[in-house]
C-alpha cells in the first residue's frame, strides 16, 4: 500500500513538474500523427515555438500540443526549456512561416491575407471576436497547420488572455499589392462581388504600404462603391479618399511642429499657456471637480498623478505647487483649440472641413476611423470625431 501512494506521489509531481515548465524547439520541425518521422504530419513548427507536453519522452519523441491545440508527435531532441544562441537552429525548407527581421514583424509570422480579418478567442466560428484584422497585417505565428481549413494561432501564445485564432487559408505569403492591381482590372465590370472583395484588399493592403499605393487602391475601390449605390458607404469612402489624399502630401515633422508650436487651448473664455494653467484658476472656471482620482503615472509624463475629471475636460493637477496641464478637452461651444491664429478647432468644425484644411498634417489609420493624431514635440493631439462633429480632443504623452 505504501508503495503505491509513493508511485502516486511520484506521478503527481512528475505532472506538476511538466504543467509548471515552460517548453520551446530548438529548431524547425514538424506535428507528426504518430512517433515516426515518416508518419503523416500536422503541421509545421519554427524555431523558438512553445509546445506543452503531455507525455513522458518515449523511445526519444514527445507527444504535445501545439498552440493551436493540436495534439501529435515531435522528437525530443528539439525541446528545450529555454532557447540560446548555440541552438542549431535546423530548418525546414519546405516551412511555410517566416522568420523576423523583414521589416513587417520581429519574430516568427505571415500576413493576413484577406479584408476585416475576425480573430476569434477560440477556434470556433461561433467564438467571441477579439480584433478584426488587415489585409497585409502581420501576425505572429509559430505553429502552422498544413489543412487549410484548420485553425491557426495568429498570437504565438497559449495565454488565453491572448490567444486569437483564425482559419489557415487566411493567411500566407504577404500579398502582392500590383498583382492585386492587375486580378481586379481583369474582372468583368459586372462582377461586383468579386470586384469590391479584391478592392477591400486594395485599399486594406494600401493603408499597410507606402503612401503611393493609396491613390490607385481608391480609384478601384471606388469604382464599386459607385455601383453600389449605398450612400453611406460612398460617404465614407470619400471621406477616406480626402484622407489618403492629404497623407500622401503629408508635411515634413519640423512644418508640422512650427504649425501647432503655439497651440493653445480657451476654455470658457479663459487662454491657457499651450495647455497649462493654474490649479486655482481652473477651480474657478469650472468649479470643484465632480470627480477626483489618482493614476498610475509608471512613465512620469504628467504633471502630477492626480487627475480632475470635470464634464468639459480632465487634468492633471499638483494643487501644492498650484498648477494644472490639461489632458482631454470635450470640444463644446464653450471649449476649442487653436492650433495658431489661423487654424482654429471648434464646435462647428466639421470632419469634412477639418481633413480638406489640415489633412497633410494628420496621422489616420484606417482600424481607427473619425480619429486622427498632429504631432507636438513629445506627444501628440488625438482628435476624435462624433456624428462628423469635433468631440474631443486628447493630449497623448510618449512613455
Amino acid at each position: 500500500m505504501k508503495k503505491y501512494h509513493f508511485f502516486l506521489t511520484l506521478l503527481f509531481f512528475s505532472v506538476l513538474m511538466h504543467a509548471q515548465e515552460r517548453y520551446f524547439l530548438n529548431s524547425d520541425t514538424r506535428l507528426y500523427t504518430s512517433a515516426n518521422a515518416s508518419a503523416e504530419f500536422l503541421g509545421y513548427f519554427k524555431y523558438g515555438a512553445e509546445v506543452q507536453l503531455l507525455s513522458e519522452s518515449k523511445n526519444g519523441w514527445y507527444k504535445v500540443k501545439a498552440d493551436n491545440l493540436s495534439e501529435g508527435y515531435i522528437p525530443e531532441k528539439f525541446v528545450a526549456t529555454r532557447l540560446n544562441s548555440k541552438d542549431v537552429k535546423v530548418r525546414d525548407n519546405e516551412n511555410p512561416i517566416l522568420e523576423g527581421g523583414d521589416n513587417y514583424y520581429g519574430g516568427n509570422h505571415l500576413f493576413v491575407l484577406v479584408a476585416g480579418l475576425k480573430a476569434r478567442a477560440q477556434p470556433d466560428k461561433n467564438s467571441k471576436t477579439k480584433e478584426i484584422l488587415n489585409t497585409g497585417d502581420p501576425v505572429a505565428i509559430n505553429y502552422l497547420p498544413k489543412n487549410q481549413e484548420d485553425w491557426v494561432n495568429i498570437s504565438g501564445q497559449f495565454s488565453d488572455e491572448y490567444a486569437r485564432f483564425t482559419l489557415r487559408k487566411f493567411v500566407g505569403k504577404r500579398p502582392d499589392f500590383n498583382t492585386l492591381i492587375k486580378d481586379f482590372d481583369k474582372l468583368d465590370v459586372s462582377n461586383i462581388t468579386e470586384r469590391k472583395t479584391i478592392g477591400e484588399r486594395l485599399v486594406e493592403l494600401a493603408w499597410n504600404s507606402e503612401t503611393t499605393t493609396l491613390a490607385p487602391a481608391y480609384q478601384r475601390y471606388y469604382e464599386v462603391v459607385k455601383q453600389l449605390n449605398d450612400p453611406k458607404l460612398l460617404a465614407d469612402t470619400e471621406l477616406n479618399m480626402a484622407i489618403a489624399k492629404g497623407i500622401a502630401k503629408h508635411k515634413k515633422p519640423e512644418e508640422i511642429l512650427a504649425f501647432v508650436k503655439k497651440s493653445e487651448f480657451i476654455l470658457k473664455g479663459i487662454k491657457t499657456k499651450a495647455w497649462y494653467l493654474t490649479q486655482k484658476d481652473l477651480v474657478k472656471t469650472f468649479g470643484k471637480a465632480p470627480k477626483t482620482a489618482n493614476v498610475s503615472d509608471e512613465c512620469g509624463v504628467y504633471l502630477s498623478e492626480l487627475f480632475y475629471y470635470y464634464p468639459d475636460l480632465e487634468a492633471s493637477v499638483d494643487e501644492q505647487k498650484n498648477q494644472a496641464e490639461i489632458t482631454k478637452v470635450f470640444i463644446n461651444e464653450n471649449n476649442k483649440l487653436v492650433l495658431n491664429p489661423n487654424a482654429i478647432l471648434d464646435h462647428t468644425l466639421t470632419e469634412k472641413a477639418f481633413i480638406e484644411k489640415y489633412g497633410t498634417y494628420i496621422g489616420a489609420s484606417i482600424k481607427a476611423p473619425h480619429s486622427y493624431s498632429i504631432q507636438i514635440e513629445d506627444s501628440e493631439f488625438r482628435l476624435e470625431f462624433k456624428d462628423g462633429k469635433l468631440f474631443t480632443i486628447e493630449i497623448f504623452f510618449y512613455c
